[in-house]
């Protein structure tokens, strides 16, 4: 899709009616024989103790195929289960790219990204929460569902829950100021975080809440990381741009804003009273103050360490349950890339096919759920799908990425992804 349009096995699980999906496979196969049209895979390698794959068919609606394929990681696995991107946050590659370059024995897609910025499709800007190696590298759309990474008496720690995020920074002179964004262009809002002054581009309609589409703010100041890339783009007459060097450092500033980023460092963007702020308060050779930390919505730090996060556009299960979040999304089949944890803290990353009538038809939100479900899940979120859904085992796809419906298979640039690596 890109953007919006938006361990113990249970041995037993009941699909819900309404799906017409068949009960799980609990046979001691790896993967089922049967699968997608498209490039036939390896065998499935031997995987670390506590790591399980499986390709399974269920059925939805009326008796329709859905071919789904899943990586189980229990808690106590020898495996480390990761977020990675390409070699910048302002454009993407393949899953399967992105798993040699991780080293990963299986990876999936992970959160929508802005498809729209500059036209070109390349797969950078993750829309809503990204983090990895515990820095935060896109903010949360406000309140959405993630799926956070973490450990646990060394163990892996899973969880799916509900997320913001707070970006602060002081000068020196002692000044504060929010934080609106990190690594996406100023002033551009996908998904319209529902903070600060965020109006609908279309409409001119003052945003409170993160919403489908695309939000404007002129007054923004934006944090770009070491991880964005080389340059940061192009900025309006009037804005300003204040390099940071890998210290934190202020070196010097530039207007208008855009240009390289200096080697290990960064910067603050500024645009409309962001800019004005920054040339007010922040002076080169001083050390600006500067975070984003995850919270819950209302603000408060999260419990638990996170070195991982990705964002998700619905919660789909909540304590077993069909979320009505799901429904928000509308009643559409599409492929789809969930996360789920099953009632023992094991890690369900599920690729679900579609877009090939009579093999995989996909499924909608709440069939989705329902799915996940089937499989152990009782808290699981809706990732980017569509075109981007793909699952990578040990250097090969999987399942069949189609564009459209019976189209060819095509592997998508995405903005980043959730591998599993050895540990």
């Amino acid at each position: 899709m890109g953007r919006p349009r938006a361990g113990v096995l249970l041995a037993a699980v009941l699909c819900c009616v309404p799906v017409g999906c068949t009960a799980p496979d609990t046979s001691p196969r790896s993967a089922d024989t049967s699968r997608p049209a498209g490039p036939a895979p390896s065998p499935v390698p031997v995987l670390p103790a506590g790591v399980r794959y499986q390709e399974v068919t269920r059925h939805v609606g009326a008796g329709e195929p859905v071919r789904l394929y899943v990586l189980r990681v229990e808690p106590d696995a020898r495996a480390r289960v990761v977020a990675v991107h390409g070699d910048g946050m302002d454009r993407g590659d393949t899953v399967r790219s992105l798993a040699r370059r991780a080293g990963a024995l299986f990876a999936v897609n992970g959160t929508y990204f802005d498809v729209g910025r500059g036209g070109t499709g390349g797969g950078g800007d993750p829309i809503g929460l990204y983090a990895e190696n515990g820095r935060v590298l896109s903010e949360a759309l406000a309140g959405r569902p993630a799926l956070l990474l973490g450990r646990d008496d060394g163990g892996l720690d899973a969880r799916v829950t509900e997320v913001s995020t707070a970006g602060r920074m002081r000068a020196a002179d002692g000044a504060r100021r929010g934080i609106d964004g990190v690594n996406r262009t100023a002033g551009r809002v996908p998904g319209c975080g529902g903070t600060g002054g965020d109006r609908n581009a279309t409409d001119g309609r003052p945003m409170t809440q993160p919403s489908r589409g695309v939000c404007t703010d002129a007054d923004e100041v934006v944090l770009f990381t070491a991880q964005f890339g080389g340059r940061t783009p192009a900025g309006p007459a009037g804005s300003t741009e204040l390099l940071l060097a890998a210290d934190g450092t202020a070196l010097r500033t530039r207007t208008p804003a855009g240009g390289p980023l200096p080697e290990g460092g960064g910067s603050l963007y500024g645009i409309g009273t962001g800019a004005g702020w920054l040339r007010a308060h922040v002076r080169p050779g001083t050390r600006p103050a500067v975070s984003v930390r995850i919270t819950d919505p209302g603000g408060r730090r999260l419990t638990g360490a996170v070195y991982a996060a990705l964002g998700g556009s619905a919660r789909l299960l909540r304590d077993g349950e069909v979320d009505p979040d799901a429904q928000r999304l509308g009643p559409g089949r599409e492929p789809r890339t969930l996360a789920g944890v099953t009632a023992d803290g094991t890690l369900l990353l599920i690729a679900v096919d579609g877009r090939a009538p009579g093999e995989s038809v996909g499924a909608s939100p709440v069939e989705a759920a329902r799915l996940a479900r089937s499989l152990g899940a009782v808290e699981a979120v809706n990732l980017d799908g569509g075109g981007s859904t793909t699952a990578v085992l040990d250097g090969h796809v999987r399942n069949s990425p189609r564009g459209g419906e019976d189209a060819a298979v095509t592997e998508r640039r995405v903005a980043n992804a959730i591998a599993v690596l050895p540990e």
